[in-house]
């Protein structure tokens, strides 16, 4: 049951005659408390009404406002805030466009270049050479492996009823499962395709065999019968895909002329691609908590909550940044490297502030996953600038073969 109270607030009302273009002969401030539904969080909300001079009522709307009593004067105050009542009314005003870009997903892209350009990187500092069109042949197989990957995860999702209510699923939005998986299917072939006609040209066995092995993890976290993802097991599996075996897989195509060798610092930068990459996927579960409980998925937030998620996420960041300083002060890396990527800690403390303040936030902790794309894109960018320019400003020693 709704209670209403009616006060005089003279000076709060006088704040609001700034911005309204009709004049006030008497200024009430009307307090009421509803009660929403019982998927939301009970709220206070107030309606501001003023009574204009030729006694009409001007409702000027509803509002969600934080209250606090002054024992000494006995009125209310209020901070006011744009709300809608329910995320459910905003869900529904999202428009067609907003969602195809929501599917497109084009900013997780980055996790196709960031790997592909570390990897590069790391082979122009043991080689000094560069090519770009084997470049761009790899970068655009595996922008087809990440759109499979993309579009066989909402098949599969959809499957389960993880996707069920997600309106930007591709499934949802084109309105046909098998047409998507068939899609999907076509940019795989198509992508391992241009993988293996590189690895061939290259003559390098094993750069293929680590490109299949990450495509192997990305199969086995989300397709049947395996989806390890719903055991909690995505994390690990991303980080070896994108990390150790996509990244090193990279370096290696990059010779011309003969195999290159594994060097700790080809691995170590790598592992730092693979974390970041980790860190998205974590974020990306902040808002999906309770409808991967629902279909069984248990994901890392739904055995932790988001509560101490958002702790991990400060750990992780944190251990993202001392691991990045050890590996310069044993030499792993080059001091270029450290110099650059310590450039990027301000994007690191964004990520943490941001998920600690709004991991209950559902409608705003969708949000963590693309602050932390954009840590990943410029840590990795920053990881690859320092490895050129250490071979072609400071002159760093080629890394020895473990």
């Amino acid at each position: 049951m709704a209670s209403s109270a009616t006060f005089n607030v003279p000076i709060l009302v006088s704040a609001f005659n700034k911005t309204s273009h009709a004049p006030f002969s008497s200024r009430n401030f009307i307090f009421r408390t509803c009660s929403l539904p019982s998927h939301v969080t009970q709220r206070s909300i107030c309606c501001f009404q003023c009574t204009g001079r030729s006694g009409s009522v001007i409702d000027l709307g509803w509002k969600e406002v934080k209250q606090w009593h002054s024992s000494l004067r006995g009125f209310f105050m209020c901070k006011v805030q744009q709300h809608d009542v329910t995320t459910e009314e905003n869900e529904e005003n999202i428009s067609q466009a907003t969602l195809i870009r929501r599917a497109i997903k084009l900013p997780i892209y980055s996790v196709a270049l960031v790997p592909l350009t570390v990897g590069s990187a790391a082979a122009y500092l043991q080689t000094g050479l560069f090519s770009a069109r084997r470049y761009f042949m790899l970068l655009a197989s595996s922008v087809f492996i990440i759109t499979w990957l993309n579009l066989s995860n909402d098949v599969y999702d959809f499957d389960t009823g993880a996707d069920k209510d997600k309106k930007e699923s591709v499934v949802n939005i084109v309105g046909s499962r098998t047409g998507t998986l068939i899609a999907a299917c076509f940019l795989l072939a198509l992508g391992f395709l241009g993988l293996t006609y590189t690895s061939v040209e290259a003559a390098n066995l094993r750069a293929i065999l680590l490109l299949a092995s990450a495509i192997t993890c990305g199969y086995i976290y989300q397709c049947p019968p395996f989806r390890l993802s719903y055991q909690g097991l995505g994390e690990p599996l991303c980080f070896a895909a994108f990390g150790p075996f996509a990244t090193t897989a990279f370096y290696l195509l990059q010779s011309s002329t003969s195999e290159l060798p594994i060097t700790y610092t080809t691995l170590s930068a790598s592992a730092l691609v693979g974390f970041t990459t980790s860190l998205i996927l974590f974020c990306s579960h902040f808002h999906q908590v309770e409808g991967d409980k629902a279909v069984g998925k248990f994901s890392p937030l739904v055995r932790l909550g988001t509560e101490a998620g958002s702790r991990v996420v400060k750990v992780g960041v944190a251990t993202l940044y001392s691991g990045m300083l050890l590996l310069g002060f044993t030499q792993t890396l080059p001091l270029t490297c450290i110099i650059l990527c310590a450039l990027t800690i301000p994007m690191g403390k964004l990520v943490v502030s941001y998920v600690e303040k709004n991991h209950k936030d559902k409608a705003k902790i969708f949000m963590a996953k693309y602050y932390c794309v954009r840590l990943h894109a410029l840590f990795g960018v920053a990881l690859a600038a320092g490895l050129v320019a250490a071979k072609m400003v400071a002159r760093y020693p080629v890394p020895k073969p473990i």
